[in-house]
């Protein structure tokens, strides 16, 4: 595995959290600056040593609703 991708999402209460899309890594922070480092340290600890993929891409999903 090359890489593997993070869906980022706003929370509530302005923090975010990350699920990894393959795996099940899950993991929440109340800034991004935060965020990257818990789900670089959550990946580390999800792989067996020298298993963890090179590359973390995170992308990011925003939700907004239309009123008609």
């Amino acid at each position: 595995m090359q890489e593997i991708l993070f869906l980022v999402e706003e929370a509530e209460v302005g923090s975010y959290r990350a699920s990894a899309a393959a795996a099940a890594i899950h993991t929440e922070a109340d800034t991004l600056e935060e965020l990257h480092q818990a789900i670089r340290d959550a990946v580390v600890c999800h792989f067996d040593p020298g298993e963890a993929p090179p590359l973390i891409r995170l992308h990011h999903v925003r939700q907004e609703l239309l009123a008609l």
